[in-house]
């Protein structure tokens, strides 16, 4: 069975456990402690498992393990010492966001390891629909509950990941029996101490019969979502099977609904509403992601390599953006580029129109047949992606777009006569909220492409998105060729460096399902970014080649190439070529000269 799945099943056992928790709790049947000891104790029933696949482990392991359950013992305590001092709808939540993350920390510095991006994105989910039921409740924790959920998340946390590495060892059975011996261990050291001993005892006598069994009951029926859940640790990331147990939540909260017949209303019920869209989103998030691993990969047989190239980005870099674009033609004999026709640079002054640049480089794009895509628009390819001229910035978003379209028909009838241009490229990423860009007006993508196609009805459009966050639906429903964007290495001013760590099959699944609501299975999708150079907090000309290639060298390009082509697109513009002959040039040419195979 699917570890996802496994999750789920064992979040709604223990949910519905936990409402009936909550009824004993109330009714002072047990105290916490006393409640936590035979929690401990009935972990002896995992012997029963002893004969379905045990093996004995390393001394080291097993010592693990037995810490890995005393601290789930210990986890448990506090949380019945919080739920005591306060209520269940405030307590749980808290406990569920600080606990994934406490996971995620540890995790991480005791064994190196992390979640990848999809499974990052839905754990951001999950915790914040935790996070939004605590708000939705009102409550007000006292400092010693704050102390008691800390330290209950602190444990799980840690429980998790020495669970993770005891599994990791041996066979589940193993893994699982030493485990629950661990806190049989635990709860009899507290019968050492005599307060603790009189009142487990003296609690145990008081209680009617019928409770020991609604008790015991219970507890067989938490000890299966208990053995669901570890099983669920064995086959994944501890963190993002912690992260799902907001789902119990959801089931304590509908519990309480329709069985207990609570009442919730206004800011109460919107709130909890909202937690479970976040937390619905979370999972399907990770289920996309879990099947997205699960697709075959099967590599295009023949894949068209092209270049973007920006004079712009190769003035930049200090570079004779002439020799660059010739060297790519000459050199490393591209016959796919997407060239960029720059607002701000083709018209500097209102009205007055400078082709020069990019009339040089279509001419020497014919000599060798090259076939090209011509980015047009205000938001364009390089940073800061709306390349405005200064004398636009400053008049009204109305007037800034009637501006841009008479740009855009100059534009449109120098160009199409070209018998080497293959499409238009209309904006960039359009959809995609990044780069210093001003406001826009209403429609303007689809007007512009209204214009262009009024001009030039024999050329395509091209419309992009982001590979990563963006949603592809609206750009891939407005262009005639869709085009994503393929980054795997990025810096973020806020996390630093980012290794997305998506599988291939995500940029393939991500097409059926686009592909699918579009209802269109023969539209035109290509990557139109494959991006090839680093991606650092400051711009390449201002690092050192040494720090350059710490974050993309030789070995990651190659990896890079392989990795695209796993995909499954059969059209590839790669983003950095200018790079390439920067580095060619300051004596490092690995790059430049691996590229050269591409096309020879």
């Amino acid at each position: 069975m699917n570890w996802l799945f496994i999750t789920i099943l064992a979040q709604i056992i223990l949910g519905t456990s936990a409402v009936f928790d909550k009824l004993l709790l109330k009714r002072k049947f047990f105290d916490p402690l006393v409640y936590t000891f035979w929690l401990g104790l009935l972990g002896i029933f995992a012997i029963i498992a002893l004969p379905f696949g045990f093996e004995l482990l390393s001394l080291n392991i097993i010592i693990i393990a037995i810490i890995a359950g005393a601290l789930f013992i210990l986890a448990m305590l506090f949380l019945f010492y919080a739920l005591d001092y306060s209520e269940a709808s405030a307590t749980l939540p808290i406990i569920g966001s600080f606990s994934p993350v406490f996971t995620l920390v540890i995790s991480y510095f005791l064994v190196g390891s992390f979640l990848g991006f999809g499974e990052l994105l839905a754990f951001f989910f999950l915790i914040l629909g935790s996070i939004v039921l605590f708000i939705a409740e009102k409550k007000e924790l006292r400092f010693l509950s704050f102390i008691f959920i800390t330290a209950s998340a602190l444990f799980f946390g840690l429980s998790n990941v020495l669970s993770k590495i005891v599994f990791q060892a041996g066979p589940f059975i193993s893994g699982f029996v030493l485990i629950k011996i661990g806190g049989v261990i635990f709860v009899l050291f507290l019968l050492l101490r005599k307060s603790f001993r009189q009142r487990i005892f003296s609690s145990s006598r008081q209680a009617k019969i019928k409770y020991h069994f609604l008790y015991f009951a219970n507890r067989a029926y938490a000890g299966a979502g208990s053995i669901l859940v570890y099983f669920a640790i064995s086959l994944a990331h501890p963190a993002i099977v912690d992260a799902i147990q907001s789902l119990k939540y959801i089931v304590i909260f509908f519990c309480a609904w329709f069985l207990l017949k609570e009442r919730f209303k206004g800011k109460i019920l919107a709130g909890k509403i909202i937690a479970t869209i976040f937390i619905a989103f979370g999972i399907l998030l990770l289920g996309l992601t879990n099947y997205s691993r699960n697709i075959p990969v099967t590599p295009a047989q023949k894949i068209d390599w092209g270049i973007t190239f920006s004079a712009k980005y190769s003035r930049q870099l200090g570079l004779d953006w002439q020799k660059n674009f010739k060297a790519i033609l000459d050199e490393l004999k591209s016959n796919k580029i997407r060239l960029i026709a720059y607002w701000d640079e083709i018209e500097r002054e209102k009205d007055n129109y400078n082709f020069s640049d990019l009339d040089w480089q279509l001419k020497e794009a014919e000599k060798t047949n090259a076939k090209i895509i011509l980015a047009v628009g205000m938001k364009a390819p390089r940073w800061p992606e709306c390349h405005i001229p200064d004398w636009a910035k400053s008049i009204s978003t109305d007037e800034r777009e009637k501006e841009l379209q008479k740009y855009l028909r100059e534009v449109i009838k120098r160009y199409q006569k070209y018998s080497i241009l293959e499409a238009w490229q209309v904006e960039n990423e359009p959809f995609l909220l990044f780069g210093e860009c001003p406001e826009r007006g209403k429609d303007f993508l689809p007007n512009e492409i209204a214009l262009v196609k009024t001009i030039d009805s024999i050329h395509p459009i091209i419309v992009t998105d982001g590979g990563e966050f963006g949603l592809w639906y609206k750009a891939a429903k407005n262009g005639d060729i869709f085009g994503t964007t393929m980054y795997r290495r990025v810096h973020n001013k806020f996390f630093g460096n980012i290794d997305y760590g998506l599988p291939p099959s995500f940029f393939i699944l991500k097409e059926k399902v686009t592909r699918f609501l579009l209802g269109d299975y023969n539209k035109k999708f290509i990557t139109i970014e494959l991006s090839a150079e680093p991606w650092m907090q400051k711009s390449i000309y201002e690092t050192p080649i040494s720090e350059q290639f710490k974050f993309f060298d030789y070995n990651f390009f190659k990896d890079t190439i392989s990795y695209a082509k796993k995909t499954g697109f059969n059209e590839y513009y790669f983003w950095g070529a200018e790079w390439w002959y920067y580095l060619k040039i300051n004596g490092y040419p690995e790059i430049w000269d691996e590229a050269k195979n591409l096309w020879q």
